[in-house]
């Protein structure tokens, strides 16, 4: 890999402040796919990456691809004991490691497992740690391997393990048909075409980037990947690199949108034709703000690493139909169901219920009886509560395991979070049960803060009270300055709950 040249009109990928042009990117691809064979990797196999975001990250996705393996992207924020669960449940052949995070899973990685170690920048300075495979020194031993296949397996997703064990999301080998249908609705949906640009601001260990990502190398787009999101190092790099098209969460509008004004000013950004985002509710005036900055190019769509989007809401949409989610995409199928089954009327609030078929069936590995439970009649729930308006709009409630039940009474955690974002001076928030000893559950509210903000929680609790019904007021305000999160944005609500359970029987 070398520096990259501003001037030069190469295609490939960067990262930081290495570029590797795709003949580049690909020679190092297939040394590493021959390394893998030379490792007993085929058809079927897994290989575990436990890598930020890098163009090794990239390479080493391709060399996956004509053995036939499947790749397993590892959250590279779990402990040991969680990345060892996923190389034995996966059971995974090879895991390929960045090296500084090599220390803290080396205890927990089986000892059947070949580990290749990729140096923390493009250097190798001090060497290798002892004992290990070396990734520059090994794929430097190996000549590119010939053979390439025309498909390969989707990457095995693990979920994020919200309640119990994380559970790898396995997808049965489209035919023919739904890879056509995929490969059609990712260039309509994410503008995934040969000549378009992108940013990768997101970690590639999640689905919605890393299936974005591998796209877009399939279709040799010119790639930007950032290493973590920063809002101002995002708008350079869209003026820098003319960026066409890029896929985004709420959280990062958030703070695009707390730049100053003059910051915000200072980028050309007329390159962008098409935003997406989706993982996570985006307020109605986050929406409005970016689509009044950045025009009608901000486009959102819903769905989950099961069933892959299912449905869509242009920005027109989102104005006209503040907080919707969008209609069900071409094929698709939306329901919202009761607790029995029974499809619900236009307003009523149940389970979303979705499918696709441009999307092939999937697994959990090892876990049938979970895969079973997340069905009906073939429509597979993504574990949300919401409801259609009579427009087929789809609305969000609240996730099914974050329903608050007080005194029998069902209250959804989305509804006040929605509530305070409108509050001046928050800048996010979390809301969710805690135990009480009346009512089984009452309301915590995690409430973070803009910088100058003067808030009490009184403030906080008369805002909720003078717009919603007072069993939705938060008894407990805690006003904080950070809260915990993925680097996705999304909150880690388990683990302000947690504190509030310990030392019970329950946690509901």
């Amino acid at each position: 890999m070398s520096s990259p040249d501003p001037s030069s009109t190469a295609v490939g990928v960067r990262c930081g402040s290495c570029f590797s042009p795709y003949p580049e990117l690909f020679d190092r691809a297939l040394r590493a796919a021959r390394g893998l064979q030379e490792l007993g990797v085929g058809s079927g196999d897994r290989v575990a990456l436990l890598l930020r975001n890098s163009i090794e990250f990239v390479e080493a996705s391709v060399a996956t691809v004509p053995l036939g393996a499947s790749k397993v992207p590892i959250n590279w924020h779990w402990r040991g004991e969680e990345v060892g669960y996923v190389l034995a449940d996966s059971r995974a052949k090879v895991l390929i490691v960045h090296a500084d995070l090599w220390a803290g899973v080396e205890g927990s990685v089986p000892d059947e497992i070949a580990v290749i170690v990729v140096p923390d920048d493009d250097r190798e300075m001090s060497g290798p740690p002892a004992g290990v495979v070396w990734w520059p020194r090994w794929l430097a031993s190996y000549e590119p391997l010939s053979e390439l296949p025309q498909t390969a397996p989707a990457s095995i997703i693990y979920t994020s393990g919200t309640t119990g064990l994380p559970k790898g999301v396995v997808r049965a080998a489209p035919t023919d048909g739904e890879r056509e249908a995929m490969r059609d609705l990712f260039t309509a949906l994410f503008g995934l075409e040969a000549g378009e640009r992108t940013v990768i601001p997101a970690p590639l260990y999640h689905s919605a980037p890393n299936a974005y990502t591998n796209a877009a190398v399939l279709r040799g787009m010119h790639i930007t990947l950032m290493e973590r999101f920063d809002p101002e190092e995002f708008l350079r790099i869209v003026e820098r690199d003319r960026v066409s098209v890029v896929q985004m969460v709420p959280t990062m509008f958030t703070r695009l949108l707390a730049l100053p004004e003059e910051v915000r000013s200072r980028y050309d950004l007329s390159s962008l034709r098409l935003a997406v985002h989706a993982a996570a509710p985006c307020p109605p005036e986050v929406k409005r703000a970016m689509i009044d900055w950045w025009g009608p190019i901000v486009v959102e769509y819903y769905g989950s690493t099961e069933v892959g989007p299912v449905t869509l809401a242009t920005s027109e949409d989102a104005l006209a139909h503040p907080g919707t989610v969008g209609r069900a995409l071409p094929g698709a199928t939306v329901k919202v169901l009761d607790p029995d089954g029974g499809e619900l009327a236009a307003g009523e609030s149940g389970e979303v219920f979705v499918r696709h078929p441009a999307f092939s069936d999937f697994t959990y590995e090892g876990d049938r009886r979970k895969r079973l439970s997340v069905e009906r009649e073939g429509l597979i729930s993504c574990g949300d509560v919401g409801y259609l308006d009579g427009e087929g709009y789809l609305y969000l409630n609240d996730r099914a395991s974050d329903m608050v039940i007080s005194g029998g009474v069902n209250i959804y955690p989305a509804e006040i979070e929605a509530c305070l974002h409108s509050l001046a001076g928050v800048r996010d928030c979390a809301v969710f049960g805690i135990p009480d000893e009346d009512f089984g559950e009452t309301l915590a509210a995690h409430v973070e803060l803009h910088d100058g903000a003067s808030l009490s929680a009184e403030d906080v609790r008369a805002h909720v009270r003078e717009r919603l019904a007072g069993y939705k007021t938060p008894r407990v305000v805690e006003l904080v300055d950070s809260l915990p999160r993925e680097d996705s944005g999304k909150i880690f609500k388990r683990r302000l709950r947690a504190p509030y359970w310990a030392g019970r029987e329950r946690a509901i």
